[in-house]
């Protein structure tokens, strides 16, 4: 059992190495087969690791028995065992509505799959910052190669933007490493947390300017502003089961942002504590206002979800900014919900785009799909979701922000941005559906949706749904998982006490 925090990392990276090796044979279905068996172990493996955190234990694992600070761990608490789990999730029903699609031998999606998977769970449950930036070069990678995955000049240049913002992030990500390990002389956040508190004086400002830098770097992957404007273009160019998974990329930032200013630049950092919470405000908002704007402004259905991902990420910016247990408790409820119901969203577009005689998701009026009522559902569905409306989980996740947002002064804000990008996503989603399913003149030509593609679609869109019914638990284990982050003391022992795999 005491091995089964290696698995998350372990599965994905044989899976996707034998899914490389066998790339090219004629017999494909072993390959999808394969790649199908891995996500659905790894949603298992994700479950029963999200039950052994809700105990509140936190577990380290000590890779090659090397003790922390020196060698590299995994660590298991409630946030990475979340964050494991809606990404297994996500990736499950994505590979799933691929294998109906597009997983033919000429792109070898899935094998770049499982090894996208393998960077970001490793980015997840790793305990310190140089295997933070491997595992993020990782997911880069696989991610640069599944982003082009297909034909068309929109996608090789969304992809080359996508690689040099990325390749400069990076950069930078390096420099900020270098520098913290230069004055702290460790690369272990549990190690560097408890330095961070007794830094002295004097080398606090050179600490500062490394821990805004990551601000940086960690804003651009989860798309805040003013370094967002890769994403509506990246996303919309690609491929649907690729841009379903890569609703979880900017989820990263938001994580690595969680996880970087409550352990070691929080509270208890001394000089340097609670560094960035100024700063994280007005980006949340600013986010939040220019993803809404995006949305009403936006002429296709791939557009219009990108943007909604941005809001997504500008509220979850919110929560964080806020900083107490009653918002970052809603912050990561409503961050499962935003995956999976914008990942959802990006597999119902493709599936209407591939009913339209063009073949094109641009808002213009056209024949009538033949699937229109079972797609003009499932539109729906998704639409009253990620604008918030009740009874659904973008609802609860939204009210619980907001409650915890108070009666001040950024209650008056928060309240006015969330329920103006609710409004802005209603309407722009009203506006798409009437045109795609009510203002038709004849019936299209095209085929049905098949089964399976169909099948992953419905599933992941019924996540939402399995959200607000189990809503109370879920609430429960946010709540624990918020009181956790906000005392790193146990996170910091946890790590720093441990001696082997099996100590």
């Amino acid at each position: 059992m005491m091995h089964l925090i290696a698995l998350p990392v372990l599965l994905p990276l044989v899976t996707g190495l034998l899914l490389l090796l066998l790339a090219g044979r004629k017999n494909f279905g072993l390959n999808r087969a394969i790649s199908l068996v891995g996500a659905g172990l790894l949603v298992l493996v994700a479950a029963l690791l999200f039950y052994t955190a809700s105990s509140g234990v936190i577990q380290v694992y000590a890779m090659g028995d090397w003790a922390p600070p020196f060698g590299i761990v995994l660590v298991l608490d409630r946030l990475s065992a979340l964050m494991v789990l809606v990404t297994s999730v996500l990736a499950f029903f994505s590979i799933w509505y691929a294998a109906g699609t597009m997983d033919h031998p000429a792109y070898n999606l899935n094998g770049l799959m499982h090894l996208l998977l393998l960077g970001i769970n490793g980015a997840f449950l790793t305990g310190d910052l140089f295997n933070l930036f491997v595992c993020f070069e990782v997911l880069l990678l696989a991610s640069y190669a599944l982003l082009i995955q297909g034909d068309g000049p929109d996608r090789a240049k969304a992809a080359l933007h996508y690689v040099v913002l990325n390749l400069a992030g990076s950069s930078l990500f390096l420099i900020a490493v270098a520098t913290l390990y230069g004055i702290t002389g460790t690369l272990n956040m549990a190690d560097m947390a408890a330095k961070v508190a007794q830094l002295p004086e004097d080398r606090a400002p050179i600490v500062g300017t490394a821990a805004l830098l990551f601000l940086v770097v960690f804003g651009l992957k989860a798309a805040v502003v003013p370094l967002y404007f890769w994403l509506p273009r990246a996303y919309s160019a690609a491929s649907a089961p690729v841009a379903a998974m890569f609703a979880i990329m900017t989820k990263i930032g938001v994580y690595a942002i969680a996880r970087m200013y409550t352990l070691i630049f929080g509270d208890q950092a001394g000089h340097l504590a609670n560094l960035v919470q100024p700063w994280l405000w007005p980006l949340a908002l600013t986010t939040l206002t220019l993803g809404f704007i995006g949305v009403l402004a936006s002429r296709t259905l791939r557009m219009q979800v990108s943007y909604l991902v941005i809001i997504s990420v500008g509220t979850l910016l919110a929560g964080l900014a806020i900083d107490t247990q009653a918002s970052l408790s809603a912050t990561f409820y409503y961050l499962a919900h935003s995956t999976w119901v914008c990942g959802a969203l990006y597999l119902i577009v493709d599936l209407i785009r591939h009913q339209r005689e063009d073949g094109s998701d641009e808002i213009k009026s056209g024949p009538a799909l033949p699937q229109a009522t079972t797609l003009g559902l499932l539109f729906f569905a998704g639409g009253l979701s990620v604008a918030g409306m009740p009874p659904l989980s973008g609802f609860i996740g939204k009210l619980l922000l907001l409650k915890a947002a108070g009666t001040g002064y950024e209650a008056i804000w928060l309240w006015s941005l969330v329920l103006l990008s609710g409004l802005a996503a209603i309407t722009a989603l009203s506006r798409s559906g009437s045109t795609f399913f009510w203002r038709t003149s004849g019936v299209a030509t095209t085929g049905k949706a098949q089964a399976w593609p169909l099948a992953a679609t419905i599933g992941l869109l019924a996540t939402t749904l399995a959200l607000a019914l189990w809503g109370e638990p879920m609430i429960a284990y946010t709540d624990a998982l918020a009181e956790q982050l906000l005392n790193p003391e146990r996170y910091i022992q946890s790590v720093l006490r441990h001696t082997t795999v099996g100590g």
